[in-house]
């Protein structure tokens, strides 16, 4: 019998459903839409987006001067970003076919898109793949570091998380020691079965 947890889950499952259908109706009123992963606009629209951006000159005559000099700090983090990118895609490759942990597919989180976007300058579009890189290597590496708690250490924190990664719902409450155990020999349990397989 399904738990109150497991019902909220379900429902949760099905808001982040009509939430996708959403979005799709969104990019349509908005006269784009994808086929075969690539953006495709309706006639006319890059026009109109084109009419409507901002030229590098004017933005960068308008540009708040706080922002320029602080602009070398936060591309200082590409540094970071990218040893962390490095060292999560060398970690996952080493360890995850050890421990049979399904690898996380990169490309699933690192979305290149924006620079489709006719209304964006040079240096706008440059600001936005920026930022998707290092949003994108975020979420790759937190999912990464998902996959590996829920196989070593499946067991929820006795504080409230805030945002949780999607496999938190389903470790043992804290305290529940039957119910961690029976995480863990799931796990142990899938991997024999994985290398007699």
């Amino acid at each position: 019998m399904p738990s109150p947890l497991d019902d909220l889950m379900e429902r949760l499952r099905a808001v982040e459903a009509e939430i996708e259908v959403e979005l799709a109706k969104r990019g349509e009123a908005l006269r784009w839409h994808l086929e075969n992963r690539r953006i495709v606009f309706e006639q006319g629209v890059e026009r109109l987006h084109s009419a409507i951006k901002t030229t590098l000159s004017q933005y960068i005559r308008d540009a708040n001067p706080w922002i320029v000099l602080t602009a070398p700090v936060i591309y200082a983090l590409i540094v970071p970003f990218v040893l962390l990118d490095l060292g999560v895609m060398a970690y996952q490759a080493i360890c995850f076919p050890i421990y049979k942990i399904p690898k996380v597919r990169r490309r699933d989180y690192l979305v290149f898109d924006r620079h489709h976007l006719a209304y964006l300058n040079l240096i706008e579009k440059i600001n936005c793949a920026y930022c998707s890189y290092g949003n994108g290597v975020i979420a790759f590496a937190r999912e990464v570091a998902g996959r590996t708690e829920a196989y070593w250490c499946p067991v929820k924190h006795a504080r409230r998380v805030l945002g949780p990664h999607p496999h938190y719902q389903g470790f043992a409450d804290f305290g529940d020691a039957e119910a961690y155990r029976a995480k863990i020999d799931q796990v142990h349990d899938r991997v024999k079965i994985e290398r007699v397989g």
